[in-house]
This record gives structure tokens, sequence and C-alpha cells, in this order.
């Protein structure tokens, strides 16, 4: 094969390579957009083409009291679970990588184990043992805010030790024992070398286990207790009895939060770096 064929093979898996991510990213983006543009419909019943565009929608929002009260508790859940992941998946992770004992490698996939389960799954399980619980210690357990809590945090962990895991796999461990032999103890040695060192990591484990909290429906709608309800939960309840745009400012203003506490992140911490 010439050096000009050779080229031209090349350039021609290139462009089958950027068309083919330019088309999956398409499929990414598109339902984002229809959403988006969704949210601005003027007439309560979409259709297309648009009768006009109007903020109402956004207004209404504000109007739905399950709407307020769902995303508050969702972001009081989101971030309770992620400080709570944060605390209890980081040292784990360190546990699994840094430590050689038996069951090392069944303990790292028991923590991962929430990532392939499917949500209803694991909401069903996490149900039938709240309801053992209550039975067995003869105290409530079963829709308080703690139940729900217990299990967000569940969900938060496998996110923590899968990206902080990624983290200590890339670490150069020279470092410490640079520090180490420079009259550093362990303590200092991990607050102040390793911590830095695998911050992007952390960083980027308590976005995505906060995403991934303030979202989750599935586990929800087993644990939520009366008179409590999720964000996502009640986008559910109102689609039963309406469908208007309201649901898709709900979500644009979704979208907008997580992709701004997204950017924010990036600016300081380059997510890229374990993502």
């Amino acid at each position: 094969m010439t050096s000009s064929a050779l080229l031209d093979s090349r350039r021609v898996g290139r462009w089958a390579l950027n068309g083919a991510a330019g088309l999956a990213l398409a499929v990414i983006l598109t339902p984002l957009v229809f959403v988006t543009w969704l949210a601005f419909f003027r007439q309560e019943i979409p259709s297309f083409p648009p009768e006009g565009y109007s903020l109402r929608w956004f207004a209404a929002i504000a109007d739905e009291k399950k709407f307020v009260d769902g995303f508050s508790l969702s972001l009081q859940l989101g971030v309770m679970a992620t400080l709570i992941g944060l605390a209890l998946g980081v040292p784990a992770a360190l546990c699994v990588v840094r430590f050689r004992f038996p069951g090392r490698e069944a303990l790292g996939s028991l923590l991962l184990l929430p990532l392939m389960v499917p949500g209803v799954v694991l909401g069903t399980s996490m149900y039938v043992f709240h309801v053992e619980a209550e039975n067995a210690l003869d105290v409530d357990v079963l829709g308080t805010f703690w139940a729900l809590l217990a299990g967000h945090v569940i969900i938060v962990i496998p996110w923590v030790v899968r990206l902080v895991m990624a983290s200590l796999a890339g670490f150069d461990r020279t470092i410490e024992e640079a520090a180490h032999n420079l009259g550093a103890n362990p303590v200092t040695t991990f607050f102040r070398v390793t911590l830095p060192m695998i911050r992007p990591g952390i960083v980027a484990a308590g976005l995505f286990g906060f995403v991934t909290s303030f979202g989750n429906l599935e586990m929800s709608l087993f644990l939520v207790g009366p008179g409590r309800t999720t964000l996502p939960i009640a986008i559910l309840q109102y689609l039963e009895w309406r469908i208007d745009p309201t649901i898709a400012a709900v979500s644009v203003l979704q979208i907008l939060l997580i992709g701004g506490a997204m950017l924010v992140t990036d600016r300081f911490v380059k997510i890229s770096r374990v993502v």
C-alpha cells in the first residue's frame, strides 16, 4: 500500500469516527433541545408548530406546592447523601486500592453492586429490609426521612468508590514515600499529599453522587413516606393528571442546575481527568 493510499484510509477512518461521535452526540442532545423548546410554548396542550412563546410555565412552577416541596426534599437528600457517601466511600476506596487482604476483590465488587442492580430491584430490597428492621427493632423505620436518606446513600457510595479508585490507580506512590522520608507522619501525608492529588476524583464523585441522588425515582417511590415527595415523584404525579409545558419548564431548571454545577466544578477541578 502506497503512502498516499494509507493517508487516505486514515483520513476516511477519522471522518467515520468523527461522524459516529457526532451522531451519538446528536442522539443525546436532541431530547434536551426539544424539552427546552417545549418549555417556552404558549399553548397549554403541546402541539407543533407552536402558537407562540411565553415564560408563563416557569412562573407556574412556584404555584405548584408539590414541585417546591419536592425540590426542597430532593436537594436535602442530595446534599446529605453526597456528604455521607463521601465520608464512607473515600476510606473504602483507599482500603480496597492500598491494602491486600482476603476478600478484597469481593469487597470492591460489593461496593459497586448498586450500579449494576436495577433501581426497581434495589428499591424493593430496601423496602423489605426496612419492614424487617421495623418489626425487629419495634421502632418506626419505613417511610421516615432517615430511611429514605439511607437508601440514597447506598446509590451514592458506588460513584464515590469508582471515581476515587480511578484517581488512586494513577497515583504515584513515590510522592508519599518522599513525604515520609522528610518526616511527615501518615496523617499529615494523607491531608497534605494524598488528598490534594485525588481531589479531582473526590469532587467528581460528589458531583455525580449528587446528580444520582437528586434525580432518583425508582428507589424513592418505594421508600418515600406519606406527606413527602421528591421532585422526580412530584413530576410523575403531575403527569398523571395534566400534560402541559410546566413539566418541561421544571426539566429545564433541573438541566440548568446540574449543568451549572458541572461548569462551576470543572472551573476549579478538571473533571475530565477522572471521567
